[in-house]
């Protein structure tokens, strides 16, 4: 008694040709790529938002509570102005980095991530 193997998929893959193997691969490959694309965006996004807002949370000169605030004499001008010049700059090089990754995940891949 002999099975006979009739459109099961392991013999349907061995029958494959070469073309319809490399469209198989090449839709692997940029599958893969699109996703780790969209996900770096995304990545540098949320990167990019909470930079911000821990620059803004410099602004918050009140050490423990709403109704304290930093005494003049604790408060040192030129680190503050160091941090912030160095986070602006973090920021810019984010924002860079981001138009950069969309517009390349655009021609790359078609079509636009949803707003980050």
């Amino acid at each position: 008694m002999e099975d006979k193997i009739t459109n099961a998929a392991f013999l349907e893959s061995l029958k494959r040709n070469n073309e319809k193997i490399r469209d198989d691969r090449a839709s692997a490959i940029a599958e893969d790529a699109q996703l780790m694309y969209k996900r770096e965006t995304e990545d540098l996004a949320l990167s990019l938002k909470r930079l911000k807002r821990e620059q803004e949370n410099m602004l918050d000169m009140s050490p423990t509570d709403a109704n304290s605030l930093v005494l003049a004499s604790d408060f040192d001008a030129k680190d503050y102005v160091a941090k912030d010049l160095e986070m602006s700059v973090k920021i810019r090089n984010l924002e860079i980095k981001l138009e950069l990754a969309k517009k390349r995940y655009a021609y790359l891949f078609g079509g636009q991530i949803n707003e980050l």
